[in-house]
Order: structure tokens, then sequence, then C-alpha cells
């Protein structure tokens, strides 16, 4: 499996994001030099798609296919590509405060800790569905890990439209995120028309 080793104070440095939108509350103290550059259209729309992939942790060949199902789908293509990566299940686990960052909650699903309608999923990439119960194992909620996790995403917020009961490890995914819902520095319309070139 294909894994992003870049050290993600640098990354965020150089597309100019926030480290927070990953969860990570450290700051880079070190300034971008090639800040008075001027960047090109197609340089724009490719910092924008670099922006989602980084934040979502998605590699480019799935990306692509997100984009192509996107296209696919009624509505609007940006909207879809944006929805589709805010339901894939570890970040659906970093939404409801379950990890730190998505990252984690990767890692999480990857050593079978949660559960999906009550059946096992160890696929971060799983694309949860209206309606779908997420939870953490009986025998993994004991565990040290997730009480540290819960202490510090204590104070986060949880988006509208998911359920979650987190005395018990629980939620329940109630609707399609909106827009306005999705809080990632992402102009999506700069990736459809990277894409549809």
């Amino acid at each position: 499996m294909a894994v992003n080793r870049v050290p993600v104070l640098k990354r965020c440095r150089s597309l100019g994001l926030d480290p927070i939108y990953l969860g990570i509350s450290k700051k880079s103290k070190r300034e971008l030099k090639r800040a008075n550059r001027k960047v090109s259209e197609y340089g724009l729309q490719l910092r924008e798609k670099q922006k989602a992939k980084f934040i979502y942790g998605v590699l480019e060949r799935p990306f692509r296919n997100y984009y192509e199902k996107a296209v696919k789908m009624p509505g609007m293509t940006g909207l879809n590509l944006m929805i589709m990566l805010e339901m894939r299940l570890d970040n659906v686990m970093f939404r409801l405060g379950f990890a730190r960052t998505r990252m984690e909650a990767r890692q999480i699903v990857d050593h079978k800790f949660v559960l999906v309608n009550g059946k096992q999923v160890n696929i971060p990439s799983y694309q949860v569905k209206v309606g779908d119960t997420i939870e953490i194992k009986e025998k993994c909620k004991t565990y040290q890990r997730m009480k540290d996790v819960l202490d510090a995403t204590a104070g986060r917020l949880v988006p509208d439209w998911l359920d979650c009961d987190a005395e018990a490890l629980k939620a329940t995914v109630k609707a399609l995120p909106t827009r306005e819902a999705i809080d990632v520095p992402v102009d999506e319309m700069l990736i459809v028309e990277l894409y549809s070139k």
C-alpha cells in the first residue's frame, strides 16, 4: 500500500494550509520564501487538487476515481466529489472526534476497532451511507488509547449531519453533508476545471 511520507507541516506550508484542518495544533514558524511569485491558472487548479488530496489523505489514483464517479452522479460534480470525500469512513471517524487526526482515524479503522451496522469494517475508504450506524467495538472502548483520544477531542464540534453519542462511542449518519458543513478550504470548482481539460 502506498503511503504519503511528506512532513506534514512542510506540506501545509507549501500549500498555504492551516494545520488545524488536519487536526494538528502545531504551527510552523518558517515563512514560505516564494510568497510573491505569480501563480498561473493551472498552478492554482493544481494546488486546490493537492490540498484536497492532502487533507483527506487520498493518493492520485483513488482521487481520480472519486472524480470520475462524481461526474456520473446527478448534480454538481464539485459538490459530489466533496461529499464522497467527506463520507469516507476515516473522515467520519475524525469528524465524530473518535480520532485526533485523519491519519489516526485511518489507523483505528485499519486496526479493526470499528463496526458499521454491527459488522467489522477495516477499509478506511469505505463509503458510509445515510442511516449507517458507526461504533467502536466493545473490547476496544476500554483501551487507554481510545480514552486518550476522547480526552483530546472533547471540545470538537460534531457536524449536524452526524448524530453522536460520545459516551457509548456510537454514531449515526443522519444526512448527506451540505457544502456549508464541509469546512475544508478547498475550491472544488478549480479541481473540476483541472480534470475537465
